[in-house]
């Protein structure tokens, strides 16, 4: 697909919702997505909808003790489809949806408010430790096994001293085995840090000036591709995560995107070099990486370095007068999918080209 192509990016439901929404995702191998958010009495609120005949069907609202921040279906296998959720009050919960009377899994995570939350499993590469990771107000990134009870199996906290930071983002990657894991961390003074889990250590870090509003791996299931960093002041960086150079890192290309936050960035699962960027003013960016012709070369002392390649806007269309706080591509049908924004309202959105609109098929 290239820019010549213009693929169109058109709003296709609407709804208007009677809480706060703060996070969606599509339920695997369906045609329903799950909503997140609060009630403005103060509780927390889950709802599972439907696609029925061109229209959403509400099947299911989950109401809940503490406002549900950030959620994620990725750490259990497609058979279970459990969804991990933080809230507010530092709490991690795993619900089965057909009985979400008592969480399957509960864990007072952190201490303050968890922000953002990603899961590794049901990625087809083995019968690996369904892996979740945390990241909060409070400073520290944690990574749990819902196996074990009670303590993270990796606690990435500051050094004694040195002040804390609000973790905003959090993505997994580098997860093309059951041993190898890496957790990308963005925070509110500009820092990204990248942790490798089988080593234990910090493997890279560096800062891209504003705060880190989202984060993502092109995939997580292969080895480290490449990595987009979207900030406030409306920029995103994407680093070429093959070739780490041991002082300059990983190279880089940054795009101012959006006139204001860019709040989300998501791969589309069936094409990782297209991505949609969501920006502070209600917009959809759809973007394309073009890789270089090489993408390595050696710097003047013979050591091996990364060449970042280049971005091309696609299509952009404008949903919304408030931001759109999140966005989720449906993995089963090209082009499809949700985001949500601050005026309440829930949208499906879908893409493709004007020409292909009758190879879509029936939802």
């Amino acid at each position: 697909m290239s820019a010549f192509e213009k693929p169109q990016i058109i709003s296709h439901i609407q709804k208007g919702l009677n809480y706060t929404v703060f996070d969606c995702k599509w339920v695997p191998c369906s045609a329903k997505f799950v909503t997140m958010g609060n009630f403005a009495r103060g509780t927390g609120v889950i709802q599972l909808y439907e696609i029925q005949h061109g229209d959403l069907k509400l099947l299911r609202e989950i109401e809940k003790a503490k406002p549900i921040k950030c959620g994620t279906f990725g750490a259990t296998s497609l058979q279970q489809r459990y969804l991990a959720t933080g809230d507010f009050a530092g709490n991690l919960h795993i619900w089965n949806l057909e009985a979400p009377e008592i969480p399957v899994y509960s864990v007072k995570g952190h201490k303050e408010i968890i922000n953002t939350i990603d899961g590794v499993g049901g990625l087809g590469i083995g019968e690996g430790a369904p892996e979740i990771v945390t990241g909060s107000r409070d400073g520290t990134v944690k990574v749990w096994d819902p196996r074990q009870k009670d303590d993270p199996v990796a606690n990435m906290e500051p050094v004694q001293g040195e002040n804390k930071r609000d973790c905003w983002t959090v993505a997994f990657g580098n997860a093309y085995n059951q041993e190898e894991r890496v957790v990308c961390a963005g925070y509110d003074n500009g820092d990204i840090k990248l942790f490798d889990l089988r080593n234990m250590s910090l493997r890279w870090e560096t800062n891209i000036k504003n705060g880190v509003c989202s984060l993502e791996f092109d995939r997580k299931d292969i080895s480290m591709n490449k990595l987009v960093a979207t900030s406030l002041e409306g920029k995103f960086h994407v680093f070429d995560m093959r070739t780490q150079h041991p002082t300059k890192g990983f190279a880089s290309v940054s795009e101012k995107a959006h006139k204001s936050t860019v709040w989300q960035v998501r791969h589309l699962p069936q094409n990782r070099e297209l991505f949609l960027t969501a920006g502070g003013a209600g917009s959809l960016h759809l973007w394309k990486y073009e890789y270089p012709i090489q993408r390595s070369k050696k710097d003047s002392e013979g050591v091996e370095m990364g060449v970042a390649g280049s971005v091309s806007l696609l299509q952009n269309v404008t949903l919304s007068t408030q931001p759109i706080s999140s966005l989720d591509w449906s993995p089963d049908k090209r082009g499809l999918c949700i985001c949500s924004s601050f005026d309440q309202m829930a949208e499906r959105t879908t893409l493709y080209r004007s020409e292909a609109a009758p190879h879509l098929g029936p939802l």
